[in-house]
């Protein structure tokens, strides 16, 4: 697959399955992340990669951030939260580690940090895989963030779920460029 046909038909996939992708497969995603845009080559990113039963542990992390704000959950809200990890053979965490500097802001940082997340979804559609990029509370709970070991300059981006598309991919409708790109300034 081309550049341009992995850019203009990747999808993200909710239903993926599958093993962890191989070693290879995961150093050409991770190959791939590391060509973000960075200005002052900061290298504002870093990766965690969960899997296995360490999935497990991120569910009940997750348990533990809910309860923390919903000490009265039910059983299946409970169920619910720790299996949003399972829904991968792989879990990326992908974390932006900010650095105070002169010529490159904080927004620069978490957006180099985005386009690295962006980079690892096309490289894995590029190579056949499924993958869905899901932030939600747990990417912004103290508790998960402290569980995960992030430190006060690190930001959670989100989590990648990777894996092997479990059902059809679904197509999404052509978008019209007009709609969206505007000559500046307008001639009317």
């Amino acid at each position: 697959m081309d550049a341009l046909e992995a850019l203009q038909q990747r999808v993200s996939a909710a239903r993926l399955v599958g093993e962890v992708p191989a070693p290879e497969v995961l150093d050409n995603l991770f190959k791939a992340a590391l060509r973000a845009p960075d200005h002052g080559m900061l290298r504002p990113w870093r990766f965690l990669t969960i899997s296995g039963d360490a999935r497990l542990a991120l569910g009940e992390l997750f348990l533990k951030a809910q309860r923390a704000d919903v000490p009265e959950m039910t059983e299946i809200q409970c169920q619910r939260a720790q299996a949003k990890p399972l829904r991968a053979p792989l879990v990326i965490v992908v974390v932006a580690t900010l650095t105070e500097h002169p010529k490159v802001p904080e927004l620069e940082q978490l957006l180099s940090a985005g386009a690295a997340a962006q980079n690892l979804l096309v490289a894995a559609h590029a190579m056949g895989l499924g993958a869905m990029w899901r932030t939600g509370a747990m990417a912004y709970h103290d508790v998960v963030r402290q569980g995960l070991g992030l430190q006060a300059h690190e930001r959670l981006i989100g989590y990648l779920y990777i894996g092997e598309v479990q059902s059809k991919s679904r197509v999404l409708p052509n978008l019209a460029v007009a709609d969206f790109v505007t000559a500046w300034p307008s001639n009317g």
